[in-house]
């Protein structure tokens, strides 16, 4: 069953608010401090009017409602998709072990050109403990790609908190 990833931006209380709405879907509200995403996990449509859209290449574990959320956007060229995402399906089988992961989600885009690479850590500090061969294991996905011209425009990190409160409080 093919799996699918939409992600939609906004305030925290009015993605909570969408996420309450439909508790028998995998929805999980997170915020930094420039906002807050709403990701739906489905092998059905979306509800959202305009999300960002994804299937899933690779997965490891179960989305939950709690820890530290690190998102990969890797903007890739045309040309490059085939073999990147060929590079990139055993991320899951190589990090699932590292302590502290909860889960990975390889993503492919569907509406844009930028892949993602999710991963959900049980806290700030076993992802710091893990980031050198998260980021090593990412590199390898380029390793025999040219690497002139696999991007777009340069991959970058951001990260979210997916709150215990309602508030959407991030510290």
């Amino acid at each position: 069953m093919k799996m699918n990833v939409y992600i939609a931006t906004g305030t925290f209380q009015y993605l909570k608010e969408i996420e309450e709405r439909y508790p028998s879907e995998l929805m999980v509200t997170m915020v930094n401090e420039d906002g807050a995403l709403l990701l739906h996990e489905t092998s059905t449509q979306t509800v959202f009017k305009e999300p960002s859209k994804y299937e899933v290449l690779a997965t490891s574990g179960l989305i939950e409602k709690k820890g530290l959320v690190v998102i990969n956007h890797i903007p890739v060229t045309e040309e490059n998709r085939s073999l990147f995402e060929y590079r990139l399906k055993d991320i899951p089988r190589l990090l699932e072990k590292e302590m502290g992961l909860i889960a990975i989600r390889v993503l492919r885009p569907l509406s844009s050109n930028v892949y993602i690479i999710l991963t959900i850590w049980d806290s700030q500090l076993t992802f710091e403990n893990s980031k050198n061969l998260l980021d090593s294991t990412i590199e390898k996905g380029y390793e025999y790609v040219n690497h002139s011209n696999i991007f777009i425009s340069a991959p970058y990190v951001s990260k979210y908190t997916i709150p215990a409160d309602q508030k959407g409080s991030h510290d």
